[in-house]
């Protein structure tokens, strides 16, 4: 029997864990290989949802995707690869010690919020991890409890890239609502911080009219060309000097692949992520594969991937299918994502849908902020309980 190790249990891992079964029954081969999942939780979390209202419920049971396709889960800190040995060392809760062997790994460990060093850093917020995402969840309802203050009910968010807006715009209406169930007289506001001088610089022109109309409609209010100086509890300093008395302070500004690349002996570029073939395969790696936010690839249009689930949920399938398709002998898949779309939720604004690398604007409005709500609440959810709907699932490379 062949082993196929699987490490990260975000949209990549459980995908990519789903492909190599599916594609291994496929072939009549289904004893042939054993599958296994190591993470540190126990629960894949639905990262893209984070920025919304009650994110401790944006997750799914691992054993409830993993269990009824026979996939092996080993909860564990990973700590260490060695791809000559083909071992990785791993650390169990209890602090025992694991070693564990593969033929073929897949390192599907995503990506992380790069934090500040800033003096004050320690105050401030993000929606980057379930448990961060819980700790504003629960400082924001506790407002009320603190004394009143000219910025009690004042969010900065630091970062206008798509989760800066996506909590700008959400955040608006969680503070009216807390502020407003007490009667409290300081109202509620919202600003955001970006060193560029336009607002989300990366999501590029096309949306830009629409999240600004977005943005005015909100009454959320910019600070561009500026960055943060220093926080406290109780206010933040920009680099111009501006002093913005706030409770609640949220960076959301820089991403970078997990530290877990640095193991591989592979290419990487700025963000960390490991340059992969058109099989995943890493370069000049044997038997290691990358998916997800690890993972550097080409995309369409000449393009490569970005760090979002619209790209880690293909690459987890193609890894999968590509990792059981080497151990077997069988016909490899050639990563072919959808064609570059993206959907920016905007609040009580509604939301934006766009198409192609330039994002041209498809959909606005209520149609779009459906799109939105399908995309969150389900496209992006696996099926549970269920094998025979998620190997049938693994199946289809496409996200539509």
């Amino acid at each position: 029997m062949k082993d196929v190790l699987i490490i990260g249990g975000g949209f990549a891992g459980v995908w990519s864990a789903a492909g190599a079964v599916r594609a291994a029954r496929e072939a009549g081969a289904g004893d042939a290989l054993r599958v296994t999942l190591v993470d540190g939780g126990d629960d894949m979390v639905i990262r893209p949802r984070l920025y919304e209202d009650a994110p401790e419920g944006m997750r799914v049971a691992l054993d409830r995707v993993l269990g009824p396709i026979g996939v092996r889960r080993v909860t564990a800190t990973v700590t260490g690869i060695d791809t000559e040995a083909h071992a990785v060392r791993a650390v169990t809760r209890t602090g025992e010690e694991l070693n564990l062997s593969y033929d073929k790994l897949v390192l599907a460990t995503g990506s992380r919020l790069i934090r500040p060093d800033f003096p004050g850093a320690r105050h401030i917020f993000d929606v980057d991890t379930l448990p961060a995402a819980a700790a504003l969840d629960h400082h924001l309802r506790r407002l009320p409890a603190e004394a009143p203050s000219q910025g009690r009910y004042t969010a900065v968010v630091v970062g206008t890239g798509f989760t800066g807006v996506e909590l700008a715009t959400a955040l608006g209406e969680r503070l009216k609502a807390i502020s407003g169930a007490q009667g409290a007289t300081e109202g509620a506001r919202v600003v955001l911080v970006d060193l560029a001088d336009v607002v989300g610089p990366e999501l590029g022109p096309g949306p830009r009219p629409t999240i600004l109309d977005a943005l005015d409609e909100l009454k959320i209010e910019r600070r561009l060309g500026r960055t943060v100086a220093s926080v406290t509890r109780r206010d933040i300093t920009l680099s111009d000097g501006e002093v913005i008395p706030a409770a609640t302070v949220v960076w959301t500004a820089g991403m970078a692949a997990s530290p877990l690349t640095a193991e591989i002996p592979g290419e990487r570029d700025r963000l960390g992520r490991l340059s992969v073939d058109e099989y995943l395969r890493v370069a000049g790696v044997p038997d290691v594969y990358a998916a997800g936010d690890t993972a550097l690839a080409a995309a369409d249009d000449g393009r490569t991937t970005t760090q979002s689930c619209q790209h880690a949920l293909p690459m987890g399938k193609f890894a999968g299918h590509n990792v059981a398709a080497d151990l077997l002998g069988t016909a490899p898949l050639p990563f072919t994502p959808d064609p570059y779309a993206t959907c920016l939720d905007l609040g009580p604004a509604d939301a934006v849908y766009t198409e192609g690398w330039d994002r041209r604007v498809a959909l606005t409005g209520p149609e779009a902020k459906a799109l939105k709500k399908k995309i969150n609440e389900t496209w992006i959810y696996p099926p549970t309980d269920d094998a025979e709907q998620l190997l049938d699932q693994a199946g289809r490379f496409s996200n539509g």
